[in-house]
């Protein structure tokens, strides 16, 4: 198997290859809509049970439980009983190879924007994830995760600004 079956291959394994690139696809949006919606056990899931390798640059290395702790005192951080990190997590030109020993690979183009009230900053930036897949209990799962960040830009956010909060449902 390979990312993209070639024409002469056959139907079947050309279909199989499609499936698990869009299951891939819809583990990696679960994983940012996990992250924008600040839910810690969503974003754990979407990784390995155990063994799986974050490396987020700036937030560190870790594995999944341990990178779930930092996103929950970032993300989940309030003042006054509101969010004062508010998060915005495009993902966009997916690349996903699928290998032969039943394993997947991928990179990720991510615009990112956060909000942080308690420094009074809006940052924009951008990176790329190089991620590798199995195939667990069922479903993809990501077993490494690596993001590097290529540009950010911050800006002061004035105290006149009016942000509307984060609600849940």
């Amino acid at each position: 198997m390979s990312g993209s079956p070639s024409p002469d291959s056959d139907p079947a394994q050309r279909l199989t290859v499609l499936e698990t690139i869009e299951a891939i696809k819809a583990l990696k949006h679960r994983y940012f809509r996990a992250c924008d919606a600040k839910d810690p056990g969503r974003f754990r899931e979407c990784f390995r049970a155990e063994g799986a390798v974050l490396d987020y640059g700036e937030l560190g290395v870790s594995d999944a439980d341990g990178m779930a702790a930092v996103f929950e005192s970032i993300a989940l951080r309030r003042v006054d009983g509101k969010h004062v990190v508010l998060d915005m997590h495009h993902g966009m030109h997916p690349d996903i190879t699928v290998h032969a020993d039943g394993t997947a690979s991928g990179q990720w183009t991510l615009q990112f924007r956060q909000v942080n009230l308690l420094d009074h900053t809006d940052t924009l930036s951008t990176g790329e994830y190089e991620d590798s897949y199995i195939f667990e209990d069922g479903r993809w799962k990501i077993a490494v995760s690596r993001f590097r960040r290529i540009w950010s830009i911050t800006r002061p956010v004035e105290d006149t600004c009016r942000i509307g909060q984060y609600e849940t449902s």
